[in-house]
């Protein structure tokens, strides 16, 4: 069931009051076959509140909500739904400042909305992209700390200090199936570009690259290895290029730039999850965006201390 809006008070005419939004969800999260979020057994009373599971060893009482994003939450869910219509349509993402004017809430509530709602794509990769003859594109970009806003003092103190120097930043790596899907992998310290190719892309792909030299000798590994040398100007020979990830890159860099600023590391991937799936849904209409994103919120409870002690 896909709810018909385009914009912002549209919505609000589809989801005019609470019982609504509760009806809607219902749908979205059981299409009309409720389990009960605790011991999954089908088919359970209705009550004034909600139901109750019919299962002898269980017998425990929920809401639509129970078990899911919304589980004990103080806003509406008419709220909701706006914050995450927004969160998703807008190209660059929606900041907690410019959300919470928008929907009238505090900023630290719509902080930990925003939050909330991200933790929906903090999906674990079990799947490899790429496959036979699949074209994936790969590159890194780095974020924050930038030398040329730093004083003289501390710029001077990185010289030749490449640890000191990097401490302030975050290396984040995309790969991208051209005309497919994109995923963004945080970079710890611990791990290296040639084993994050391998677990994130199939041997079997096309491994599109610049001339790195950490690329070199895992592109052997690949059904093909192309690259282009932007040292010398090439961009583009042939089909090999990496204009696709770079062009989601700059989606990415407009997002901590224009919108959040100043992303911590902890949070990064979160952040860069966010992108991807706006990128990945980047040719869905808006209504049908929203409502696919609605489908992940079902087992996905964040809560307020393990956000913060991250």
């Amino acid at each position: 069931m896909f709810a018909q809006f385009k914009t912002l008070p549209q919505l609000f005419d589809v989801f005019k009051d609470e019982p609504t939004c509760v009806a809607y969800w219902e749908q979205v999260r059981w299409n009309g076959n409720v389990a009960c979020p605790h011991c999954k057994a089908e088919n359970p009373y209705k009550t004034n509140r909600g139901y109750k599971c019919r299962n002898i060893e269980c017998q425990k009482k929920f809401s639509a909500i129970t078990g899911s994003i919304f589980e004990n939450t103080k806003m509406p869910l008419r709220t909701w739904f706006a914050a995450i219509f927004l969160c998703v349509n807008h190209k660059k993402g929606v900041s907690s400042l410019q959300l919470s004017r928008d929907l009238g809430i505090h900023q630290s509530s719509a902080w930990f909305l925003l939050h909330r709602i991200r933790e929906a794509f903090n999906i674990q990769f079990t799947e490899q992209l790429g496959g036979n003859g699949v074209i994936v594109e790969t590159d890194t970009t780095i974020v924050g700390g930038k030398v040329k806003g730093m004083s003289n003092k501390k710029r001077k103190s990185f010289k030749g200090d490449r640890n000191a120097a990097m401490a302030n930043k975050t290396t984040v790596t995309a790969y991208v199936e051209r005309g497919g899907d994109i995923r963004f992998d945080v970079k710890d310290s611990t791990e290296n570009e040639p084993d994050l190719v391998r677990m994130h892309v199939d041997t079997e792909s096309v491994l599109m690259t610049d001339t790195a030299a950490t690329y070199e000798r895992v592109g052997r590994e690949y059904a093909d290895h192309l690259t282009v040398d932007h040292r010398i100007n090439e961009y583009v020979r042939g089909i090999a290029h990496t204009n696709t990830v770079e062009g989601a890159f700059s989606h990415f860099d407009r997002m901590v730039i224009g919108v959040y600023h100043n992303i911590s590391r902890k949070h990064m991937q979160s952040y860069a999850n966010e992108c991807a799936h706006r990128y990945n849904t980047r040719k869905a209409q808006q209504a049908h965006r929203f409502e696919d994103t609605m489908k992940m919120f079902g087992g996905v409870r964040l809560k307020y201390g393990n956000l913060i002690t991250r």
